[in-house]
């Protein structure tokens, strides 16, 4: 037994002019007046994120900006609606800090921003002073 099936996104825009009220033309140079839209794709094995990949393309043909898709794509997960839990498995998955958690990351990077600092210095100042003469000694030697 096979399986087909497709998915379509359609777009109908059509316009009717309105001749006489004025003098002149009443036709814009950049406008069209009629728009007509038909995305087709096979859906038996498309997975979430294609389904959202189509449907942004969708988005962008009728006039949506970028900024607002996806503002709208993270109002998905991102509301009242879906629990914290759940929003804070999708921060990890993609490495998002929720402003909860701010302060504490911020604590976070300056231990480790000290630690770095510590260890780069070495126990008693050596271990830059050392690195430093290790190079001007391998520069002169190259030379």
């Amino acid at each position: 037994m096979s399986y087909e099936a497709t998915v379509q996104f359609k777009f109908d825009a059509t316009y009717t002019p309105t001749y006489g009220s004025g003098f002149g033309s009443t036709v814009v140079d950049d406008f069209i007046p009629e728009e007509h839209y038909v995305i087709t794709a096979p859906a038996a094995d498309l997975n979430s994120t294609q389904y959202f990949k189509l449907f942004e393309k969708f988005l962008l043909c009728v006039g949506m900006s970028p900024c607002s898709i996806r503002s709208g794509a993270m109002s998905l997960v991102f509301n009242g609606y879906v629990s914290e839990e759940e929003q804070r498995k999708v921060c990890k998955e993609y490495e998002i800090t929720m402003d909860e958690d701010l302060r504490t990351r911020f604590e976070e990077w300056k231990k480790e921003e000290e630690e770095f600092t510590r260890l780069k210095k070495g126990p008693m100042g050596t271990i830059e002073l050392q690195q430093q003469n290790d190079f001007r000694d391998s520069a002169e030697g190259v030379v």
